[in-house]
């Protein structure tokens, strides 16, 4: 069975992105990404595709799946999706150990109903943006493991992970 995972980077007041940028840099946040998604498909909307950093396009040793609805959308080594049901669907029936939602918020506001887990970052400052993370109903989850850090630059952030809670049979 393939587990769903939201991995995102969130500030204080939500914000995850500005102008289709992340407002900040941090180093270990950005290691901690690719360290955990390395190896597995990770799920993204055509403008978080199109934000990533030219020498990141498609991110290496990920299949790269990106949600678009232009039909003539076809960026070189990445797997084109029309369907965020479709791509989940796709990982399932590969069953794939792990596939990452990793943006942007239409996307993280679909997979929060159906995610097994979610890997935030969560910046312990506020930022000034204009792309923030859907509303979260923490009652449906678990915090099973939190470690806080220290940036030079943004301060205090932790790596937060969260299971949802299943019913009991």
């Amino acid at each position: 069975m393939t587990e769903i995972i939201i991995i995102s980077c969130i500030a204080k007041n939500g914000v995850i992105g500005k102008n289709n940028d992340i407002p900040w840099r941090i180093k270990e946040d950005f290691k901690h990404f690719k360290d955990i998604t390395m190896g597995h498909p990770c799920i993204m909307g055509e403008k978080t595709y199109k934000s990533l950093p030219e020498n990141a396009k498609p991110l290496p040793g990920r299949e790269n799946i990106v949600l678009t609805f232009d039909k003539d959308y076809k960026p070189e080594g990445v797997t084109v999706m029309h369907s965020f049901d479709d791509a989940i669907s796709y990982c399932k029936k590969r069953e794939l150990p792990k596939a990452f939602i990793t943006g942007g918020a239409s996307i993280y506001k679909l997979s929060l109903a159906i995610a097994d887990k979610m890997e935030l970052t969560r910046v312990h400052k506020e930022f000034d943006g204009d792309i923030y993370f859907p509303q979260i109903n923490y009652d449906e989850w678990n915090l099973i493991n939190k470690e806080d850090k220290i940036d030079p630059v943004h301060g205090d952030f932790s790596f937060m992970t969260y299971e949802r809670i299943r019913e009991q049979k």
